[in-house]
């Protein structure tokens, strides 16, 4: 017997968790957070992580799981991600899985290859090289030995480069060969996805007024909190948007307007890539404006009773020509 798993994605400040909220609300629901910084403690402004009045009530999962410089994959998704579902179900909730990573909504339902394991010894080689000759020449040599993923992967993203080349130096193989082989689908579960593709010119100029919005309410202050705990402004998710230009900021690299207009027109980038990635997800029904509409709440709505309704059908005659 299947359970309905309702995905909602689509690029940054698309409205994507309001949307989540009023579905999960009406269809007794719990959310999945797919989000690679909102798993971190501490780091919320930047995160847009909801706090727990925004949350309304709704469950949410994977979020303030980890301290900073506690490491976590998309294997670690993956295996979080399918048990978080699997209680959800028991407990006869609908899960609704939103957020905008796209590597971990994939290894969520498509699964990952048994990749091996990780070797601190590479990584800190790795890791040396790029602080010698810079983030540049790690993706310079990354398109020479896996020229598919390095278009996948920004110069910034130091930490997915380091993995993609640890891959290949270890079995000989590009990252993105093994991506085809080896996985295990999500099982147990039919899937409804919803897309939000707001137009362009209206999303980036809510991004621009997010990210002005973010650095009012103290992202700044954020930072220097996090790092006064003692964690180095070298981890991962300090390499992450608004993050990574506030410590530029308080290292003095840069002055405070230019880490406000660079998280702008990294956001907007970034944005763009998130679009690109959903594209390719299959059966994804978009639509064309925020989470935040009256109008789309009301026709996602009607996708996911319709969908809900077709689901419970199915598992029901299945469940009759089993006991047959």
């Amino acid at each position: 017997m299947k359970t309905a798993l309702i995905v909602i994605v689509g690029p940054t400040a698309s409205g994507k968790s309001q949307l989540a909220i009023e579905l999960a609300r009406e269809f007794d629901g719990e959310i999945l957070s797919c989000d690679s910084v909102q798993i971190y403690k501490y780091f919320h402004i930047g995160s847009a992580k909801l706090s727990v009045a925004d949350q309304r009530g709704i469950p949410h999962h994977l979020m303030d799981l980890l301290d900073p410089d506690e490491p976590f994959t998309a294997g670690d998704y993956l295996r979080l991600g399918r048990q978080a579902l699997q209680e959800i179900r028991s407990r006869g909730r609908v899960p609704f899985v939103v957020g905008g990573t796209g590597l971990y909504l994939r290894a969520l339902l498509e699964g990952l290859f048994q990749g091996p394991r990780r070797s601190d010894e590479l990584r800190l080689r790795l890791n040396n090289v790029a602080e010698r000759r810079g983030n540049r020449y790690l993706h310079r040599v990354l398109e020479r030995v896996d020229p598919v993923l390095a278009c996948k992967i920004t110069v910034n993203d130091r930490h997915k480069m380091i993995r993609a080349l640890e891959v290949f130096f270890l079995t000989s193989r590009p990252l993105s060969s093994h991506f085809e082989t080896g996985r295990q689908s999500l099982e147990g579960f039919e899937v409804l996805k919803i897309g939000l593709n707001p137009p362009r010119a209206l999303l980036y100029d809510r991004i621009e007024r997010r990210v002005d919005q973010m650095f009012a309410e103290g992202l700044v202050k954020e930072v220097q909190s996090i790092l006064a705990r003692g964690f180095a402004p070298g981890l991962k998710p300090f390499e992450s948007l608004g993050y990574l230009q506030a410590t530029r900021f308080l290292n003095g690299e840069i002055s405070l307007p230019e880490a406000i207009a660079l998280t702008k027109q990294d956001t907007r980038r970034y944005a763009k890539r998130q679009l690109t990635w959903f594209r390719r997800e299959k059966e994804c029904i978009w639509y064309d404006s925020f989470g935040s509409d009256p109008q789309l709440q009301a026709w996602a709505s009607a996708s996911v009773a319709g969908f809900l309704n077709r689901a419970g059908a199915e598992s029901e005659l299945a469940d009759i020509t089993t006991r047959r």
